[in-house]
C-alpha cells in the first residue's frame, strides 16, 4: 500500500506565501491606522502649544512639556467630574452585574414556568422602546433628575448582555445543578457557590462592557443633569471640544495667541486623561473577553 506524502507539511507555494505577506502587511497597516490618532493626541498633549498651532507636531513631541496636564489636574471642575465618572462607573457596573446575573440565571433554568413569554417581553425591548421623551418623563416622575441615580438606574439592564449571560449559564453542565439540589442547596446558594465561580469569563466580559459604557457615557448627563457638580468627565470633554467651554484653570492661563495654543493642547490632555484608565484596565480582562463571548454564544 502506497502512502501519499502530506503536501500540507511541505513548503508553501507562492500564492499561499503571497497571501501571508499581504495579510501581515494589511494587519500592520490596520493597526497603524487605528493606533496613530491616539498616538497623535498623546504627542500633541505633550508638546508646546505654539508648536501645535504652527503644525510642527507629527511623530514626536515638540518642546516637551507637561503644562497642559498641570492645568487639567488643577482645574476643580475636571477633578470633580473625574471623581463623578469613577463613582458612576463603579456603582453602575455593580448594579448592572447584579441585575444581569439575577435575571439571566432564572431564565437559564429549564423548569421556569412562562420562560418563553418572559423572554419574549425582554427581547421585545431590543427592537422597540418608549423613546427619549417618555423615558425622561419616567425618570423625572421618580425624582431622579439631577441625581446620581439618573446615571445608573435607567440603563441598569442590557438585554443583549443578559441574553449572552443566560446562554453562558445554559452551557454549564446540568449535572452540577442536579447534584447541588440533591445535597439540599437552594437556587441562591447554587448561583453563588457553584455557577458564579465557574462564570468568571462571562462576568469579566460583562464588567468590561458595562464599565466602558458608563465611562464613555455623556447622553444621560445631557438629558438628566442640570447641575455641573454632577457632570461626568465625558460631559466636560464634550463641552470643551464641541462648545469650546474651557475650565477655570485654563481661563486663568492667559489670553490672545497663548490662550489659543493652550486651548488646543488642553483638549488633547483631557482626552488622554479620560481615556487612559479604560486602556490600562483592558489588558487585564482581555484574556476573558473572547472566551466569555464565545462560550456565551453557543446556545441561544
Amino acid at each position: 500500500m502506497r502512502i501519499r506524502p502530506n503536501r500540507r507539511s511541505g513548503p508553501k507555494n507562492f500564492p499561499s506565501q503571497a497571501f501571508d505577506v499581504f495579510n501581515v502587511a494589511f494587519m500592520v497597516f490596520l493597526a497603524f491606522v487605528t493606533f496613530y490618532p491616539f498616538y497623535f493626541i498623546a504627542v500633541t498633549s505633550l508638546s508646546d502649544g505654539k508648536a501645535v498651532m504652527a503644525g510642527q507636531v507629527s511623530l514626536f513631541p515638540v518642546k516637551f512639556t507637561l503644562a497642559s496636564y498641570g492645568l487639567v489636574l488643577r482645574d476643580p471642575n475636571i477633578l470633580r467630574s473625574y471623581l463623578n465618572t469613577l463613582l458612576y462607573t463603579t456603582l453602575g457596573t455593580i448594579i448592572n452585574l447584579g441585575m444581569t446575573l439575577l435575571c439571566a440565571y432564572p431564565l437559564s433554568r429549564p423548569g421556569l414556568e412562562g420562560k418563553k413569554w418572559i423572554m419574549g417581553f425582554i427581547v421585545f425591548t431590543m427592537f422597540f422602546s418608549g423613546g427619549m421623551i417618555p423615558t425622561f418623563l419616567v425618570v423625572n416622575s421618580l425624582k431622579m433628575v439631577n441625581t446620581i441615580w439618573a446615571m445608573v438606574i435607567p440603563g441598569a439592564l442590557s438585554t443583549y448582555n443578559m441574553i449572552v449571560t443566560r446562554s453562558f449559564f445554559q452551557s454549564l453542565p446540568e449535572a452540577l445543578h442536579e447534584s447541588a439540589e440533591i445535597d439540599g442547596a437552594g437556587e441562591m446558594k447554587i448561583l453563588t457557590r457553584i455557577f458564579l465561580p465557574l462564570s468568571m469569563p462571562i462576568i469579566a466580559t460583562m464588567t468590561l462592557f458595562y464599565a466602558v459604557g458608563h465611562w464613555n457615557s455623556y447622553m444621560n448627563a445631557l438629558l438628566y443633569l442640570n447641575d455641573k457638580k454632577y457632570y461626568p468627565i465625558q460631559s466636560i470633554l464634550r463641552n470643551m471640544v464641541v462648545q469650546g467651554q474651557m475650565g477655570s484653570a485654563t481661563m486663568d492661563a492667559g489670553g490672545g495667541s497663548d490662550f489659543l495654543a493652550i486651548d488646543t493642547t488642553i483638549k488633547y490632555a483631557v482626552i488622554m486623561v479620560a481615556t487612559l484608565p479604560i486602556m490600562l484596565v483592558y489588558p487585564f480582562v482581555q484574556r476573558y473577553f473572547v472566551k466569555g463571548v464565545m462560550i456565551g454564544s453557543i446556545k441561544g
